[in-house]
C-alpha cells in the first residue's frame, strides 16, 4: 500500500482516467508493477517461494549423471589426497561438498581408494600422530583431540598413539618438552614460574599425573641443589 500512495498521477493522464476507472486501475497496476521490478533489482529481491536460501539448496535433489559424476568425484578424491593424507570420513565430508555428486558414488569411490590402497585411517592415524611427535613433545591427549579433528575413530585414535609410543614412549616425550621449555626460560624457582611449567604441560597434551610427577621431581632437584 505504500507504494500504491507514492505512485505520482503524472504517470498517466489524469483527466483520461477520471473518465475511464478502469484506465485508473490499470495505471496503477502498471506502476505498481514496475516499481516493484524496479525494487527488485536494485535489492536483488525475489519473491519469498522463489528465494533459494542454503535450506533450499541442501533440501534440493542433486541431479547428477553417475558416469561423469563418479570420475569427476574420483579426480577429485585424488587431488584432495595428492594435497594432504586425509582420514576416511574426512575425505567423504569434502566430496559431498559438491552438488554435482551423491552419497552412493562418494561412497564407491571411497571404496575404490580403500582397495587401491590410497585411502586408509590405520596408516593415516599413525602417521599423523608419528608426525606431531616428531614436530614437537606432545602428550597422549593432544594426539587424541587432533586426530578426533581430523574425524578418526576413538578405536583406531588410540591404537595408533599406542604404537607411536611404542617407538617413542610418552615419558621421553614430556622429558623433551621441559628440556626445551626450561632453555627457552630457564629452571622454575618460584611458584609462578612452576605453575607456567604445569599448566604448559597440560596443554601439550600430558596427563595430570605425569606433569604433576614430572615438575615434582624438577622442584625437588632444583630445591636440593640450592641447599648445597
Amino acid at each position: 500500500m505504500r507504494i500504491l500512495r507514492t505512485i505520482p498521477f503524472s504517470f498517466f493522464n489524469p483527466q483520461s482516467a477520471i473518465r475511464n476507472p478502469h484506465s485508473r486501475a490499470v495505471c496503477y497496476r502498471f506502476h505498481v508493477a514496475l516499481e516493484l521490478s524496479l525494487l527488485m533489482r536494485k535489492r536483488r529481491w525475489k519473491p519469498k517461494d522463489k528465494q533459494i536460501n542454503e535450506e533450499n539448496v541442501e533440501k534440493a535433489p542433486r541431479v547428477v549423471n553417475p558416469e561423469k559424476a563418479k570420475e569427476r568425484t574420483f579426480q577429485r578424491a585424488v587431488k584432495l589426497l595428492a594435497a594432504k593424507p586425509r582420514s576416511v570420513a574426512e575425505l567423504r565430508e569434502r566430496l559431498l561438498e559438491k552438488q554435482w555428486t551423491n552419497e552412493e558414488i562418494v561412497e564407491s569411490v571411497l571404496a575404490k581408494l580403500g582397495e587401491y590402497g590410497y585411502l586408509n585411517d590405520e596408516r593415516f592415524a599413525f602417521g599423523y600422530a608419528s608426525y606431531k611427535v616428531r614436530q614437537k613433545p606432545v602428550g597422549r591427549q593432544r594426539l587424541q583431540r587432533d586426530l578426533q579433528m581430523k574425524k578418526v575413530d576413538r578405536e583406531t585414535a588410540d591404537e595408533a598413539i599406542k604404537l607411536v609410543f611404542e617407538e617413542t614412549p610418552e615419558e621421553e616425550l614430556i622429558e623433551r618438552a621441559i628440556e626445551k621449555r626450561t632453555r627457552l626460560r630457564g629452571l622454575p624457582r618460584k611458584r609462578a614460574e612452576v605453575k607456567s611449567l604445569f599448566d604448559h604441560l597440560l596443554r601439550q597434551g600430558f596427563s595430570y599425573d605425569l606433569v604433576a610427577s614430572k615438575v615434582r621431581a624438577l622442584s625437588s632437584t632444583e630445591m636440593d641443589e640450592d641447599d648445597s
